[in-house]
């Protein structure tokens, strides 16, 4: 590799770990082993970027960081080489052939192509139907295929980009809502947009108002938000990769942080395995959304 070196504000950009989190694994494990440049700004070498890419990947496979870092090499690049589990083409093999299709395409950059094959699939699904049976496989299977080293994070981030486009051109034609009235967002480290998006789009089905502020809002802006915003429901979005045992903490801060009349709902994949504190409602599935307001419908009749 070159002799490049990137800032720390690079390296968390691009590989996905805040500078919080590189400078406690390097005080604690001894790596990353930074330089410095001109202006004492920690600096890292295209290989230790690449190793950390390899550990955030791994990290999807419930690895500990701790763990990865002590790892032998050989052992290490055994795993990497992996993924840590099993092999990709097992879940390609037992996928629809329309996900599979869909998957190849945005992995081949076939970026017309898989413009065009989402919105036949839409059209022919309807949007809630979209959202269930295409969407949300198509966004794990992706997920899935990063995590395992099958597509490159630009691929992903591609991905996102077309999908997101394809679906606010359909959300764009229903009807504003008005009640509940449901503040989405996600949590700081938390970078990922598509469950929020499906979950708004659901929501946006059932005559709710989505308020969506984007990803990685810290927890006072989120309450200061809510209250502005006159939120019936604050809704936080966590993908799998986002540590499960912080999950709980978080929700009790913010528990604490909003009035008692404004409802916190936590839902993604990453909340599957998660026991609710006392007043917050998990919504582990996207149907568990759907029923949420249906519950709170009926509780204020």
């Amino acid at each position: 590799m070159s002799q490049v070196r990137l800032s720390i504000a690079a390296v968390e950009r691009d590989v996905g770990l805040s500078k919080d989190v590189l400078r406690v694994w390097e005080r604690r494990y001894g790596f990353p082993v930074p330089g410095r440049d001109l202006h004492g700004v920690r600096i890292y070498t295209e290989e230790q970027v690449e190793h950390l890419r390899l550990i955030k990947r791994l990290m999807y496979s419930g690895y500990r960081p701790g763990r990865l870092i002590a790892m032998p090499d050989e052992e290490f690049a055994l795993l990497s080489t992996r993924g840590g589990g099993p092999s990709l083409e097992t879940p390609l093999a037992e996928t629809p052939e329309s996900l599979a299709r869909l998957f190849s395409l945005i992995h081949l950059h076939q970026v017309d192509a898989y413009t065009q094959s989402m919105q036949q699939i839409l059209a022919r699904e309807g949007l809630s139907r979209f959202v269930q049976h295409t969407m949300a496989p198509l966004t794990e299977l992706i997920g899935l295929g990063w995590q395992q080293g099958r597509l490159q994070v630009f691929e992903e981030h591609l991905f996102a980009e077309l999908t997101e486009r394809v679906m606010r051109q359909a959300m764009a034609v229903v009807p504003r809502g008005l009640e509940p009235r449901v503040l989405l967002t996600t949590l700081p480290n938390e970078q990922h947009a598509m469950g929020l998006l499906m979950v708004e789009a659901l929501l946006a089905l059932e005559g709710a108002q989505c308020i969506s502020l984007g990803t990685q809002l810290p927890l006072l802006e989120v309450a200061h938000a809510a209250e502005a915003h006159h939120a019936d429901v604050v809704g936080l979005s966590f993908s799998a990769a986002f540590p499960a045992r912080q999950i709980p903490s978080l929700l009790l801060q913010l528990r604490a942080l909003l009035p008692a009349t404004i409802q916190l709902w936590a839902g993604g994949s990453g909340v599957r395995r998660v026991a609710g504190p006392e007043g917050v409602l998990i919504a582990a599935t996207l149907h568990d959304a759907v029923a949420a307001v249906a519950s709170w419908r009926s509780a204020r009749e």
